[in-house]
């Protein structure tokens, strides 16, 4: 099958990547240049561990093009696979989806067979059959699910294990609302034994909410146990290794910390909260799973002040700027907060991370970046913000070390330790 992806983002360089490494043709589109000049030169335009591998051994099933139209004309499927950032509100906007969707719907008019629009892009319970169709059939002249065809494939792509998750995922859920559609999806994911979910599109866009929405709510309640925990002497990590032994909860998840970040779980909560509010429901257990979430980084920073009271002046190390090991994201790391309150408090900060100091230094530019690891030991104390393998290979001896992600090396090392919720 010839596939056009529309957006060189996380979501669409992955997806077409894989795809073609399963034999198909893969036409990318996307309004940066950068990214489509980076993906013609066999590199890959965001992090992933062996994406970049991947990309030079499809290569010539891969095909970078500014020209949208081209993309679509020449393919089997597109899938749309842009951002769908948030509003203050916390509701998603659909600018970049339906701005894509305005072009996709003009290429239609010139496409005389069946053409499937797949909505792989995170998008509120509707949007697909509401403004996402209203856009195809006003740009197009055609009508959808007859003349050309749309549907929702969402993705559960982990950041640092997304070839994996392709390649075996859990579940592969498809939504369309015809025939020819589910077909056609049914046709690409062929190969694939595990479960499938044919359901309508409003479902799959659900699917996607409710299980980002639920692992967040996990998270949360592990942390609220853990700082129960914690002031009782008890270790969460016993806990929840018995908790998790119920065959009817798991222990996926349950990993006590400094909270959740990413591009994700943060946005797809609030979205589902925003999106309920429009229908008068209040989403009391996801809005307090949030909650928790946001006042879980500063607990860092107290535990620091029992053993550092003033902390102005005094030079604070951060470990960890991404939001998680892997991948050099820093969106809505809990690195972000805590060094905020570490500025707030007159600290001076030093912080060091393999992949993300290039992309946090924009953001934060008066902080310090150490060139190595071992140059944050230099500080008075030192924050555990993201769990890099390579901060296990530290001596942290006669260091202050405040933990936030469960470091086993600082805990064995270092002269003062607390974890957050340990």
């Amino acid at each position: 099958m010839k596939i056009s992806i529309i957006g060189c983002g996380y979501v669409g360089t992955v997806t077409g990547v894989c795809f073609a490494d399963l034999g198909h043709d893969i036409v990318f589109y996307d309004v940066d240049q950068k990214k489509l000049a980076t993906l013609s030169a066999g590199k890959a335009p965001i992090f992933e561990p062996s994406l970049e591998e991947l990309i030079q051994k499809n290569q010539q099933r891969l095909t970078a093009t500014s020209d949208l139209i081209q993309a679509v004309h020449d393919t089997d499927l597109t899938f749309v696979c842009v951002g769908t950032p948030s509003r203050e509100d916390g509701s998603i906007d659909l600018t970049y989806v339906l701005s894509a969707c305005s072009a996709i719907g003009k290429t239609l008019k010139d496409i005389p067979q069946f053409h499937p629009i797949i909505i792989k892009s995170t998008v509120f319970p509707g949007s697909t059959e509401g403004p996402i169709c209203s856009v195809l059939e006003k740009e197009s002249g055609k009508e959808a699910y007859v003349d050309f065809g749309l549907g929702s494939n969402p993705e559960f792509l982990r950041e640092g294990n997304a070839i994996q998750d392709f390649r075996v995922p859990d579940r592969i859920v498809l939504g369309a609302e015809d025939e020819r559609t589910m077909e056609a999806l049914r046709s690409l994911y062929t190969s694939f034994t595990c479960p499938k979910i044919e359901t309508t599109i409003r479902t799959a866009e659900m699917i996607k909410y409710t299980s980002n929405a639920f692992l967040a709510t996990k998270i949360s309640f592990a942390n609220e146990i853990g700082n129960l925990a914690k002031k009782l002497g008890i270790d969460s990590e016993k806990i929840f290794e018995g908790v998790g032994l119920d065959s009817r909860i798991g222990p996926a998840f349950f990993r006590t910390g400094i909270g959740f970040g990413g591009s994700c779980f943060p946005k797809d909560v609030r979205a589902l909260i925003a999106g309920a509010r429009d229908y008068g429901e209040h989403l009391m257990i996801l809005d307090a799973a949030l909650h928790v979430n946001e006042d879980q980084p500063i607990k860092l920073i107290r535990l620091l002040q029992k053993h550092l009271l003033n902390l102005k002046g005094r030079k604070i190390g951060v470990l960890g700027l991404a939001f998680k090991p892997n991948t050099d994201d820093i969106r809505e790391s809990r690195a972000i907060p805590v060094i905020r309150e570490l500025l707030s408090a007159g600290a001076d900060v030093i912080a060091y991370d393999p992949l993300a100091m290039g992309t946090f230094a924009s953001f934060f530019p008066e902080i310090e970046y150490a060139s190595s690891a071992q140059e944050v030991l230099s500080a008075d104390a030192v924050l555990i913000t993201t769990e890099w393998e390579e901060f296990e290979h530290l001596d942290f001896s006669g260091m202050i070390v405040i933990d936030g992600r469960r470091l086993s090396k600082a805990s064995l090392t270092a002269e003062s330790y607390e974890g957050v919720c340990w």
